[in-house]
């Protein structure tokens, strides 16, 4: 059988978030195990595509010759249901979630029913779907209405790292990775660290803009609370500088109110750097036991809490950082990953085919 499949992307792969990531790695490890993987960017404007890009996608989409295998990001294929009742008579279709559109923070109960109700039709065209965590594949099959024989987990795999060294110093370096959107929860990490002016911390946040308007919140709150000289943005990084960071990180924050799977815990631990996080989504599924500390999301003073706990007791601090190494060796790997995904297309390939 030629191995032979179709990426599709809303945008480019190089761009600095943890799905684009996961859809570039993915598509790395295929190629080095034999696939020739074609990558079609349907447009950068998902979840929310103008006209121009709607159409746009559908003729990119269209042009792949029939009978060829199609992988496309759930960002795009949960707004695309029409193009995907048309690519499912002619293609083995295979919708890639990385957590369902409408569990996004910030939307409102319209948004979110009309994200569901849209995603619901888009997944009921597709042959089958490979999801980021077992997490989010409960959630498909039960709100989505997912059959669990059309699901299969593939996470993202994590590179082994060495340990982190930490920040030598008894000001604690706190570091939190991931975008300044609703959903990563800063608003309730900056209120819960206002709360602990008492403790020697710093705080590091890595992380490009890719809301405006949680970027202006951001720096208001950071600046309303008086913590200018604690909390330092950086933006979107390299690998190394962010490699850099967390083998200066003596704990990870993130307050995530919702996570398909998580990515930037999960290199915290396989830099075995203790957690403080929350329960949301498949961040439990993550996050191994005894390597961090999990409260609910929005749940401030539970947040500030854990941090007080962590930040103030050294044993404790060491103790989490020793289970986060431990559980580092059985982090998955993106070969692992794309392996499990190379098997979803053959068998839908051969189902096709039948």
């Amino acid at each position: 059988m030629v191995r032979r499949v179709t990426f599709a992307v809303p945008g480019s792969l190089d761009t600095p978030t943890g799905g684009y990531t996961y859809d570039r790695r993915i598509v790395e490890e295929l190629t080095g195990l034999g696939w020739t993987v074609e990558v079609v960017d349907v447009g950068g404007d998902f979840p929310c595509p103008s006209p121009a890009t709607r159409a746009a996608a559908r003729a990119r989409l269209a042009a792949i010759p029939p009978g060829q295998p199609i992988v496309i990001d759930g960002l795009a294929l949960g707004v695309l249901p029409e193009v995907a009742a048309a690519l499912s008579t002619t293609h083995p279709l295979i919708a890639l979630v990385h957590h369902p559109l409408a569990l996004e923070s910030g939307l409102s109960a319209a948004e979110a029913d009309t994200l569901r109700k849209s995603e619901c039709l888009a997944l009921a065209y597709a042959r089958h779907v490979v999801v980021t965590s077992p997490a989010t594949a409960r959630v498909l099959g039960g709100e989505f209405a997912v059959p669990t024989d059309r699901l299969t987990v593939a996470p993202p795999g994590t590179d082994r790292a060495r340990r982190s060294r930490g920040s030598g110093d008894e000001t604690m370096t706190l570091l939190a990775v991931g975008s300044l959107t609703p959903r990563k929860g800063y608003d309730v990490l900056l209120k819960a660290l206002a709360m602990l002016r008492d403790l020697p911390w710093r705080l590091t946040i890595a992380g490009d803009a890719r809301d405006a308007a949680t970027a202006c919140h951001v720096e208001a709150d950071i600046a309303a609370f008086n913590l200018k000289d604690r909390v330092v943005l950086v933006g979107a990084v390299t690998q190394a500088r962010l490699d850099d960071l967390y083998d200066a990180a003596d704990v990870f924050v993130l307050a995530s109110r919702y996570e398909g799977y998580g990515m930037a815990y999960a290199q915290a631990i396989a830099h075995g750097v203790p957690v403080i996080g929350t329960t949301g989504g498949a961040i439990p599924d993550t996050v191994p036991k005894g390597a961090g500390i999990l409260v609910a999301p929005d749940d401030i003073e539970a947040f500030a809490d854990a941090l007080r706990r962590i930040i103030g007791v050294p044993d404790e601090r060491a103790r989490l950082a020793d289970a986060a190494w431990a559980a580092a060796e059985t982090l998955p790997t993106w070969r692992g990953s794309a392996a499990t995904i190379a098997q979803v297309i053959e068998a839908q390939v051969k189902k096709a085919s039948a």
